[in-house]
């Protein structure tokens, strides 16, 4: 068992002053710990205690914690007293700008906030602004941030959602309280991987945009059917609504420009975040010249507000910029590097659970990783509803933590894989949870 008497004791001080304890109510799981320090594939806790980190921050430290290049462009900037002055731009922001727009096919223009939240935000706005349309389509099981467009039908619980709808869409149910039933009626919840659904929704109401993760990665890997996506644009065309991509995540993770230069689908608009920067608060939204230019003075009423006063902070452009050009260094080859140790360690996860006799499935796309305790990969919220044991998940998480291995320990909860974590990382990862899954199996919890 760990000791986390420190980590408690700061948990209780907090909370007498924080609601839950923390800022982020998405920080707060079991067990609770209060991380002191990161460095390459590594965090440690106020009591100590040390784990090889798969969590990443949700996903942000592709390159590793403390990376060598960005924390040197920090540090220049904080020596030069680049200071936030709040009028006017920076030459760094115009670089990292230039950095994007000339090596992503389909980014005209960007723009620059600080999390991913007011990125989709913005974008739908835009979007909105563009078609002169209200309507919104998301997906069930994704996410894309805590405003009230989009915080909803997460993690659902299967009582509420109710049984799998043919060419329909589901119910808003608000992931928190404060979201008018107005603007609820605005908001049309479908299916992954469902195009029927899509366009039943197009059918009776004017949509001004789709937006959606192009891999669900709030629940694991739920990855695109062939064609999906394809699918998405061809029906944007058809009906006149924009296609945001939610590239939060998968930006950068998987490859420059992240999923949606893999799979060959052009978004009109897409939001980066996270790795973009190596965990720096930074958040982009981008896409074509005649969308994005109704942020200028100049389009009238048509003018989406762009403001900020953190927007493009020196900081974080130095962090950005360091970070986009050690992606793009072709010694380093990043990219190849965290291929070829994904594929090992996918290798390894899967003869693990096997040789226990488990019937795991094991999904990946680049360097992000899900499984679920199922014989097959889920194409929806509602397939893991149906086949994924949630308890004995979080049970082999809670268990693999106490062991020094971190996987952020909540069901179906991504497993993100670093630049920084070595084939010595990935073996005793696999001997630790191949000791955990065998425990659990003796006391009697089936996985499944």
């Amino acid at each position: 068992m760990l000791r986390l008497s420190r980590s408690a004791r700061v948990f209780e001080s907090n909370r007498r002053h924080i609601p839950g304890g923390a800022s982020s109510l998405n920080r707060v799981v079991r067990p609770e710990i209060v991380f002191r320090s990161a460095r390459g594939s590594r965090i440690w806790d106020v009591d100590g205690n040390e784990y090889i980190d798969y969590h990443a921050a949700f996903g942000p430290h592709l390159l590793g914690y403390a990376c060598p290049e960005v924390c040197a462009a920090v540090r220049q900037v904080l020596d030069e007293q680049l200071e936030l002055v709040g009028s006017g731009t920076t030459e760094l922001e115009g670089e990292v700008a230039e950095l994007l727009c000339s090596n992503i096919p389909f980014l005209d223009k960007v723009v620059f906030l600080n999390t991913g939240s007011e990125a989709t935000a913005q974008a739908i706005r835009l979007a909105r602004s563009y078609t002169g349309k209200d309507h919104l389509i998301v997906m069930q099981g994704g996410y894309n941030g805590w405003h009230n467009d989009v915080a909803c039908n997460l993690l659902t619980p299967a009582h509420l959602l109710g049984p799998r709808r043919a060419a329909d869409e589901y119910p808003f149910i608000p992931i928190s309280a404060g979201i008018p039933p107005e603007h609820q009626a605005l908001v049309h919840i479908v299916n992954f991987n469902d195009l029927e659904s899509i366009e039943a929704v197009c059918r009776r109401h004017p949509v001004g945009a789709l937006i959606t993760e192009p891999v669900l990665q709030n629940i694991g890997v739920v990855k695109p059917l062939p064609g999906f996506l394809a699918g998405v644009a061809d029906l944007a065309r058809k009906y006149g609504f924009t296609l945001i991509f939610d590239e939060v995540k998968t930006g950068f993770r998987n490859g420059f420009g992240g999923y949606a230069t893999c799979a060959g689908v052009e978004p009109d608009l897409v939001v980066y975040g996270k790795a973009v920067a190596s965990g720096y608060p930074l958040a982009v939204v981008g896409g074509r010249e005649e969308i994005m230019s109704l942020f200028e003075p100049s389009a009238g009423q048509s003018r989406v507000l762009l403001a900020g006063t953190y927007n493009a902070h020196p900081v974080v452009m130095a962090a950005a910029l360091a970070t986009l050009r050690v992606l793009l260094d072709p010694e380093r080859a990043i990219y190849l590097h965290l291929e070829q140790l994904s594929a090992e360690f996918e290798e390894g996860l899967i003869q693990t659970f096997q040789e226990l006799g488990r019937p795991v499935t094991v999904t990946r796309v680049a360097s992000a990783f899900g499984y679920y305790l199922m014989d097959h990969e889920p194409r929806d919220w509602h397939d893991i509803l149906a086949h994924h044991d949630m308890a004995a998940d979080e049970l082999l998480r809670r268990r693999l933590v106490e062991t020094g291995v971190y996987w952020f320990p909540l069901a179906t909860k991504q497993i993100s894989l670093s630049a920084a974590h070595t084939r010595a990382d990935i073996q005793l990862t696999l001997e630790r949870l191949g000791g955990v899954v065998a425990a659990l199996a003796r006391e009697g919890v089936a996985l499944p």
